[in-house]
């Protein structure tokens, strides 16, 4: 399965501009702009920031509450997509 995110706020590490991120299975494959490639999904991501491996390092996993535990576990977390949801 592949995902192309175009249009977002790519933040990384030492950068900070407009592209689209390529994904191939689970790895990045390309960031650029204008990405010319066929995706099995295509998420718009204009006005969003993406930051790509980023992590939330804010969390509760697994965290035990009154007798039970939430309902996320590291195995889900870590499957879904990370995209930022927070408006530019």
């Amino acid at each position: 399965m592949s995902l192309l995110i175009k249009n977002g706020r790519v933040i990384t590490a030492s950068e900070d501009y407009i592209a689209d991120v390529f994904i191939e299975g689970e790895k990045i494959s390309k960031i650029g702009k204008n990405l010319d490639v066929k995706a099995d999904e295509t998420i718009d991501s204009s006005g969003k920031l993406v930051m790509p491996g980023g992590i939330d390092p804010h969390v509760h996993l697994d965290m035990p509450f009154m007798g039970t535990f939430s309902s996320d576990s590291y195995e889900q977390e870590h499957a879904q997509r990370f995209t930022a949801e927070q408006q530019l």
